[in-house]
């Protein structure tokens, strides 16, 4: 194998493929970068056997071949290269790197225990990058951490026809987004579970274009086709495939209100700022306090003889005094979640979740593309 390319477009493709390599391996190749020359095209790919990433680009190629190196030691040596035009060549058991003066020699890993790289799934369809990334991102904060409870640390994709319903949740709070597609099959309909990480990964490495191509997992087909257990993003030479999560999601969905007693309309941005500052003196697990009343909202903080912190900032409300509590960093996630003007409150009873929402206009509407339930904290 012998090829030539440009550092810059190295070091970039090396960098994005390498960033999910596992940092303690079950086998000592999965921290090994694939590398593939053939034709004008060289292939750069990692896997772990759960996600896989794979970049392909243009080079000027000698002779064809393949090989498996570290991975975290390419990309440093990439990214301290000169800006010059890179050699890479198998010789023997060392893959030798050369730009411009510097001079490096790797010692290369047994390709052949490598495991097969999944293949690209047919793609279902296609879908706006940005605001896939949104999306995911509005969702992904209310999923869990706790891998003790796998289930909650996923997303869940409910697809139907040209619409994706994203969802997550930790018991504590219910994060649910909607979105337009485009997918080729406009009957599909099909349901899935993927690890929020994975999926956060997915769609901030891959919005260097306008468009994603999306591929979902497909049922076994009739001609004894086995059924896809994988999800897949691809875009610009770039793709990344990942399995799925077995498990039955919790009907979180019934959660969400379907009629509110109460509605509060607030500033987001000053509203982030008091609860920032009102944050500064609760202790972990303790609560920030909202009483909203006839055209204010008062934030508290603390008690007793410990720090306390008092702000009240308007809001558009009218009806009876309620007073209700949250954790606020959840609250935060929430709010900053939100990409409006205005954050909307709406509760059947102070007691119970309260639903989040966003709203640009205070004559307006709020909109219901995204909403976030958060349970309150029993005073």
């Amino acid at each position: 194998m012998k090829f030539r390319v440009e550092r810059e477009v190295l070091s970039e493709v090396v960098t994005w493929t390498a960033r999910i390599l596992p940092m303690h391996p079950a086998s000592p190749v999965l921290a090994g970068l694939r590398l593939e020359a053939e034709q004008d095209t060289v292939t750069i790919s990692s896997f772990d056997y759960e996600v896989s990433s794979t970049s392909t680009f243009e080079a000027t190629v000698e002779q064809p071949g393949q090989v498996l190196v570290s991975g975290k030691l390419l990309a440093e040596i990439c990214k301290a290269l000169p800006s010059q035009p890179v050699d890479v060549e198998l010789d023997g058991a060392k893959v030798k790197i050369a730009c411009g003066s510097a001079r490096f020699s790797l010692m290369t890993m047994p390709i052949d225990t490598y495991p097969e790289l999944p293949q690209f799934p047919t793609p279902s369809g296609i879908l706006d990058s940005q605001a896939f990334s949104q999306a995911v991102a509005q969702v992904a904060v209310a999923a869990s951490s706790d891998v003790t409870l796998p289930l909650y640390t996923t997303i869940r994709m409910e697809v139907t026809g040209d619409l994706i319903t994203f969802m997550s949740t930790d018991r504590y709070r219910l994060a649910v987004r909607k979105l337009r597609w485009k997918p080729l099959d406009s009957s599909m309909t099909t349901d899935l579970l993927i690890k929020a990480r994975t999926l956060q990964d997915m769609a901030k490495s891959l919005t260097g274009g306008a468009q994603l191509d999306l591929a979902l997992p497909q049922p076994a087909g009739d001609d004894g086709a086995p059924a896809s257990a994988l999800m897949a993003v691809g875009a610009e030479g770039r793709h990344m495939t990942s399995q799925l999560t077995d498990g039955d999601y919790p009907p979180v969905a019934r959660l969400f209100p379907e009629t509110t007693e109460y509605s509060v309309l607030v500033d987001r941005q000053v509203l982030i700022g008091a609860v920032r500052r009102v944050a500064l003196v609760i202790p972990k697990m303790a609560a920030v306090r909202l009483t909203f009343s006839e055209g204010t909202a008062r934030l508290e903080g603390g008690e007793g003889d410990d720090a306390t912190a008092v702000e009240e900032l308007q809001c558009i409300y009218s009806g009876e005094e309620i007073t209700t509590a949250f954790n606020p960093h959840y609250l935060l996630d929430g709010l900053n979640a939100l990409d409006t003007n205005y954050a909307r409150f709406s509760f059947t009873h102070p007691a119970k979740p309260a639903l989040l929402t966003g709203q640009d206009d205070p004559q307006g509407d709020d909109d219901q593309d995204f909403r976030y339930l958060l349970m309150p904290i029993r005073l």
